[in-house]
């Protein structure tokens, strides 16, 4: 059985090799041990805390096989991004060059410095390991947030963002970094990369242009990739886009990959879920769906084939899917379509 879970210190070993397997351009799991080991305290200290306003709370999940005891995969929850550090996008928009005179009308694309995201809640870190991109696993591993935030909404912003890893090859090489390297910086873009995800931010503010820039002034490389995805990260895209999250014309600054944006309340899986009583006895199946307990610090979530009636506000689920979720008889839980 695939449980989602908050992450704690013994899971250190398995985040590591995460860190390492995720490579270039995964902003927000460096491969820098200490930073890492400071991740999973923070993360343990958010579930921990009592608040009912998003701050700088971090909820860091990782994916656990109960049959081996793996670890598979991870994925976090920023409560709200750029309060104490600056939070960098460029966006996207148009000017327009015209003259009546001359009989002349131009559109050109502009690339604008901003800290607009200022605020919101962040989705980030979603990996799984390569052996597992099957069944139910991603989209557990991504949708089940929502269940999360839905269960602890106060703890969390009204917008929702979710960076989307942009184009570069296998040497973590970006067509629209070569060209910012190339007229504004001296490093290539995996330390600049690296440098963000450890919290070095400085740079940017000091050697990015303040002043927009002209994307037909780009090299043709760096024009094609403005907005496109990683191959890898296609599934997670299409996923959120079936959730309801949109492209608004905001782009990563290092790789221009797209950041796409919600409203809680418009979310498809916020908005579907249901809280239903839990009684534990014979399950007699039925179709997949998420189901998750209304912890905090002892969240957990699965898919489970589970008898919904939508006549009744209690479900049957088996007393070894309860041990697993820490359920019992009367405890609450919600309910998702996968």
């Amino acid at each position: 059985m695939m449980i989602l879970r908050p992450i704690q210190q013994s899971d250190y070993p398995a985040l590591l090799k995460i860190a390492h397997e995720s490579g270039h351009g995964f902003t927000s799991l460096p491969n820098n041990e200490e930073l890492l080991q400071s991740k999973i305290e923070r993360s343990e200290a958010s579930f921990k805390k009592e608040t009912d306003v998003p701050f700088d709370e971090g909820y860091l999940f990782v994916l656990e096989d109960t049959e081996t005891g793996e670890v598979v995969g991870t994925s976090a929850i920023e409560a709200a991004v750029g309060l104490d550090d600056a939070f960098y996008h460029y966006h996207l928009s148009k000017v327009i060059h015209s003259s009546r005179t001359l009989n002349v009308y131009k559109a050109v694309d502009i690339l604008t410095l901003c800290n607009d995201y200022t605020g919101a809640t962040e989705l980030c870190t979603l990996f799984l390991k390569e052996g597992h991109r099957r069944g139910f696993n991603g989209k557990l591993l991504s949708k089940s947030r929502f269940m999360f935030i839905k269960q602890h909404q106060q703890r969390f912003a009204d917008t929702v963002i979710a960076e989307m890893r942009g184009v570069s090859d296998d040497n973590g090489q970006s067509p629209f970094w070569q060209w910012l390297e190339e007229h504004f910086f001296s490093m290539d873009f995996p330390t600049a990369d690296y440098l963000t995800g450890i919290g070095q931010k400085v740079f940017i503010a000091e050697l990015m242009p303040k002043y927009p820039i002209y994307v037909n002034l780009l090299s043709d490389e760096a024009q094609e990739v403005i907005g496109q995805v990683h191959d890898n990260t296609r599934p997670a895209i299409e996923l959120l886009k079936s959730e309801g999250f949109t492209f608004n014309g905001y782009v990563d600054i290092f790789d221009a990959g797209p950041t796409v944006e919600a409203k809680v309340d418009n979310i498809r899986t916020v908005r579907s879920s249901s809280f239903r009583t839990v009684s534990i006895g014979d399950n007699p199946g039925g179709s997949p769906v998420m189901i998750a307990n209304d912890k905090l610090e002892g969240y957990r979530a699965t898919v489970a084939e589970l008898q919904i009636d939508d006549n009744t506000d209690t479900v049957v689920i088996s007393a070894e899917l309860a041990n697993a979720l820490n359920l019992v008889d009367g405890d609450k839980v919600s309910i998702a379509t996968i």
